[in-house]
Order: structure tokens, then C-alpha cells, then sequence
């Protein structure tokens, strides 16, 4: 029973964030867009994760995890593993793989996906109002950590996926990695993790085929320099800085 929970978050997560690999974020043969197949696994974690929300399974599932990892178990890894995949979509080029987008585009599409991530976990968060497991506030659905982290790891796998695919979809390991912690460190329950997973991989592949600016093209007179950075304190979150030199 103490090892059910981690085969059942971690199986899901991998088998849908595969799945969303091998369908969703697919290339197709001379173009890419969107249609409503790309979107059932999203949907999948979502829906998973909104019917476990105030159930009896949700907390046995939680009890299991607590008692795997013990009451004391504590990390702060899930707060760095979240962005692994920002990391990972800028060095991408200099471990040699060819990228989809240039540098600027790159900075733009992590931005707006996660400020459209952000604005739907804020507003979720704010509405749903579920106590964590810890009971330290009432905004524990959905796992802003895993948002993210999923988030940025679809960007992560359109921008490599034709270039080395291992590498591009290695950013769901770190996405995962980050939900399973979330667990662990009794911040959210298995709920909360599957839907913020769905809600990344879905603001990531819609930002990822949108692919805002995309015909925009940075005039070569003035240098532009663009860095996405998270913030750690007392917010956890991202910060973007941009200048034109």
C-alpha cells in the first residue's frame, strides 16, 4: 500500500505526459496545428484530478504518501526542478541540438505561457480554495510548482523534438519529479498535481503551435538580451528582464 501512490502519480504522469509526446505535440508532416486530439491528455489530468478532489481516495492516497516518505520529510527541491526546463530550452544549443525558435522568440513563448499558466492556477486557486495537507493555507488545487514545471516542459519538447528527442522530452522527468515532491513534502495532494500537470501541458502546446511574434524579426542594429529567471522568497515565481542595447 505505501508504494501505490508513487506508482500511480508517477505511471499516470509519465504514461499521459508520453502520450501528449507521441499525439499532442506531434510533428506533423509538412505542418504544424492544432486540433482536438492534441488536447485529451491535458484534459485527462484535469479531469482526473477535479473528480479526485474532496474524496475519500484523495486522502487515503495522501496517508500513503506521508507514511512512504514519513511525517518529517522535507525538501526543497521541487522549488528548483521547476525550472529545469527553462534552463534546458536555452542550453539546448549549446549542447549542439537546433532549436525551433531563436533566443528572443524562446523568451517570448516561456512568457506568455506562463503568464496564461499563472493566470489560470491563480484563479483556480482563489476559487477552489482547498486546504493543503499541512494546513498551512486554503490554496493548495492546483500545484503551482507542477503547472510550471509542465509548463515549461512542453515548451522544452517543441522547441527540440525534431532536433533529439531524448532531450526534448526530458523535461517531463523534471516536470514529474516536481509533482511527486509536491506530495512528499505534504504541500498538495495527488489531485492537485494532476491538475496542475493537465494545466501546464495545455498552456504550454497552445502557446508552443500560437507561437506569438513569430513573424516578427529583431532588427540586427539594436541587440536584444533577454534572460527568464525565477524568483525564490517569500513568492515563488518566475521574472523576465529585457533589454535593447
Amino acid at each position: 500500500m505505501k508504494t501505490k501512490l508513487i506508482t500511480f502519480t508517477f505511471s499516470l504522469l509519465v504514461f499521459l505526459g508520453n502520450a501528449q509526446t507521441k499525439d499532442s505535440i506531434a510533428p506533423l508532416k509538412n505542418q504544424d496545428k492544432l486540433s482536438y486530439k492534441q488536447f485529451i491528455a491535458p484534459a485527462a489530468l484535469i479531469t482526473a484530478g477535479t473528480l479526485l478532489l474532496n474524496t475519500t481516495l484523495n486522502e487515503d492516497l495522501q496517508s500513503n504518501a506521508n507514511n512512504f516518505f514519513g511525517e518529517d520529510f522535507h525538501t526543497s527541491a521541487d522549488n528548483y526542478l521547476q525550472f529545469v526546463p527553462v534552463a534546458q530550452i536555452y542550453l539546448g544549443k549549446t549542447f549542439g541540438f537546433k532549436p525551433k525558435n531563436d533566443f528572443q522568440h524562446q523568451t517570448i513563448n516561456i512568457v506568455i505561457a506562463n503568464v496564461i499558466m499563472g493566470t489560470v492556477v491563480y484563479s483556480l486557486k482563489h476559487t477552489v480554495k482547498e486546504e493543503r495537507p499541512d494546513n498551512s493555507d486554503n490554496l493548495s488545487f492546483p500545484s503551482g510548482h507542477t503547472a510550471t514545471a509542465f509548463t515549461n516542459a512542453a515548451l522544452l519538447y517543441y522547441e527540440y523534438k525534431d532536433s533529439n528527442l531524448w532531450y526534448a522530452s526530458s523535461g517531463f522527468l523534471f516536470a514529474t519529479a516536481t509533482g511527486i515532491l509536491r506530495i512528499a513534502n505534504n504541500k498538495h495532494y495527488t489531485s492537485d498535481v494532476l491538475a496542475g500537470a493537465g494545466i501546464g501541458l495545455a498552456s504550454g502546446l497552445v502557446v508552443s503551435y500560437w507561437n506569438p511574434f513569430k513573424s516578427v524579426t529583431f532588427g540586427k542594429k539594436k541587440k536584444t538580451t533577454a534572460y527568464v529567471f525565477p524568483q525564490i522568497g517569500s513568492q515563488i515565481g518566475m521574472g523576465a528582464l529585457i533589454q535593447l542595447n
